[in-house]
């Protein structure tokens, strides 16, 4: 297992990433932005200046006229820069987006198969969604919630420091204050926002993973039963939700009190030293505009300050699921895989399941090119499991595979994969053409190779007698086609990879009697000249390969051809009689054959 990318360990590292991708646009972000604030901030102090021009008893000798032309120039100046900093923030936040998208994705798709049987595919891609959405949410609130209150703050203690610098001096202390005992409830409150954040993901998953079983749902009557079930989740979440919300408002609660403080004292203490003649009606004026500009601001800097806090702890989540380390890793240059016969061995191999079960232990097997071998067993023997290896979908903890005499662990894994073709018991389609989902094996197909390919596997009738022909949408997962049908597409796509190495894990489970031996003659030509493992359930679909391996609890029990494991009479041959009286490899206890 290898370390995850450095960004992907903490949120900070993460927000870093992506702000040192783009750098002219945070910078002109944080540049604009506090341009903007900073013209806004200027406006209270002409506005002094006109009061105290206007204020002055001879009307005709007051200098209006030039502090009232900067505070027009300002308001425009103001207005353009935030317009400005408007059109720069939504391409940031669009293309940041996308980057955090396709990084995550990138990632994600990174990690061993074992990974997605531990987690809702749901939940996964919604976090991904959901985390550029936090990302792009944050910088918004830079923008238009952070970076204003602050630079207000900066500006108004310099306006104030010109007016009455012990003022200046109260207001640092103060936002001080107020800014730090804020900043600590927040830290308090990140375990209720990561709660929450947790439960949503988790919630989002369940709701994904029943909406996709809608078919199971209404079979079995479990509407009431899946509803009362969401009841329960939907009743978690929203208490930690209330848990995260009520800590927020319990925050916002002591920053107005605080800040209704600092504006009672503010303004009373403008208009003590007015009544004095320590000020001017100006003074008074910028003391009071000023005094509501942080007021307001500030809490709309508490509001984002705290809100991004959830943002965080979302982004924290993410990273803490999405950002593991990959079980399944390339070596830094690990070179391709070459092509040769299709030879296969394993050394040695010890593995075990994710729960700590082991199924491989010294676990040793060759298989020569152009061999077709087939995997006889119950569930539970391991059979998948030495495919998937083979795959190298996991990696074991001891011992070594080697494809072609390569050892698989020190070539890039996408090289070996393409290497070999796989038909799988569930054929996964995407919801694209059936054009799209056959092409899925050769991107560079041409049309006539995809038609010949779905030929090869008797897809060609189906296909063109469907609404669009090979344009047809086939639904999420496949839905809009039978078993059987989706099978076809499967064992099309087989054919246009042209892989040396062959996988099949009961390719014709799901067709009835005439399309399984159309697809028997397929399979037939398919095979010739490639080295295949078919994991089978009907016995009769290894009957005419060259070997055949019986396997049980992650051992090799038997090994020959069908034809010499019948006549030895032992566990295979048993195995077919049993089938051939009706009953199913998952009915027949092993153990009663091995003990007769």
């Amino acid at each position: 297992m290898s370390a995850a990318p450095r960004y992907l360990r903490r949120s900070a590292s993460f927000l870093l990433h992506y702000v040192r991708r783009r750098p002219g646009h945070f910078l002109g972000l944080l540049l604009i932005g506090a341009g903007a604030s900073a013209c806004a901030v200027a406006l209270q102090y002409a506005m002094k200046l006109l009061v105290d021009a206007m204020a002055t008893p001879d009307r005709a000798a007051a200098l209006v006229w030039s502090p009232l032309i900067v505070f027009i120039v300002l308001i425009g100046a103001e207005n353009m820069l935030w317009r400005l900093n408007g059109w720069l923030c939504c391409r940031t936040v669009v293309s940041t987006g996308v980057d955090i998208r396709l990084d995550l994705f990138d990632h994600l798709i990174g990690h061993a198969q074992r990974f997605f049987a531990e987690h809702f595919s749901g939940a996964l891609g919604n976090r991904i969604t959901a985390t550029a959405g936090a990302v792009g949410g944050l910088i918004n609130t830079f923008t238009w919630n952070i970076l204003p209150p602050c630079t207000d703050f900066v500006g108004a203690v310099i306006v104030l420091s010109t007016v009455h610098w012990q003022m200046a001096v109260a207001l640092v202390a103060f936002v001080a204050l107020v800014a730090a005992a804020i900043a600590i409830l927040a830290l308090w409150g990140r375990n209720f926002h990561r709660t929450y954040a947790e439960q949503a993901s988790y919630v989002g998953g369940e709701l994904v993973d029943i909406v996709g079983n809608t078919w199971a749902v209404k079979a079995f009557s479990a509407r009431n039963r899946e509803r009362d079930r969401l009841a329960r989740k939907f009743a978690q979440e929203a208490d930690t939700q209330r848990r995260s919300w009520m800590y927020l408002e319990k925050t916002r609660v002591l920053h107005d009190i605080c800040l209704w403080l600092m504006a009672t004292g503010m303004l009373i203490w403008a208009v003590t030293l007015w009544s004095r003649g320590t000020i001017t009606p100006g003074d008074v004026v910028v003391v009071s505009t000023l005094t509501f500009r942080i007021l307001h601001g500030s809490r709309d800097l508490a509001f984002a300050l705290v809100g991004s806090t959830q943002s965080l702890g979302l982004i924290s989540e993410t990273l803490r699921v999405i950002g593991q380390p990959h079980g399944v890793t390339d070596r830094p240059n690990a070179p391709a895989f070459v092509r040769r016969g299709g030879a296969i061995e394993f050394r040695n191999v010890t593995y075990a399941y994710p729960d700590g079960r082991q199924i491989f232990n010294g676990f040793s097997l060759r298989i020569r090119p152009g061999q077709r071998v087939g995997l006889v067993g119950p569930s539970g023997a391991g059979k998948s499991t030495l495919v998937g290896l083979i795959q190298r979908l996991d990696d074991p903890s001891m011992g070594q595979i080697l494809v072609d005499g390569q050892p698989i662990a020190a070539v890039s894994q996408d090289s070996l994969r393409a290497a070999i073709a796989v038909v799988p018991q569930e054929i996964p389609l995407f919801h694209r053409s059936v054009m799209e989902n056959i092409r899925y094996g050769r991107p560079d197909a041409t049309d006539e190779e995809v038609y010949e390919a779905a030929r090869h596997a008797y897809a060609d009738a189906f296909i063109r007698g469907l609404p669009q022909g090979y344009d047809t949408q086939v639904g999420e997962r496949g839905v809009m086609l039978s078993g059987g049908q989706r099978q076809r597409i499967g064992i099309a796509r087989a054919f246009l990879k042209d892989a040396p190495i062959l996988i099949l894990d009961e390719a014709t489970s799901a067709l009835d009697t005439e399309s399984e031996l159309e697809i028997q003659l397929g399979l037939r030509k398919l095979m010739q000249g490639r080295t295949v493992v078919a994991v089978a359930h009907r016995l009769s679909t290894v009957a005419s390969f060259d070997r055949v391996i019986v396997m049980v609890e992650g051992h090799v029990v038997e090994d020959g051809a069908p034809m010499e494991l019948r006549r030895h009479g032992g566990i295979f041959d048993s195995l077919w009689r049993l089938q051939a009286g009706g009953l199913s490899l998952d009915e027949i206890d092993i153990g009663d054959l091995k003990a007769s």
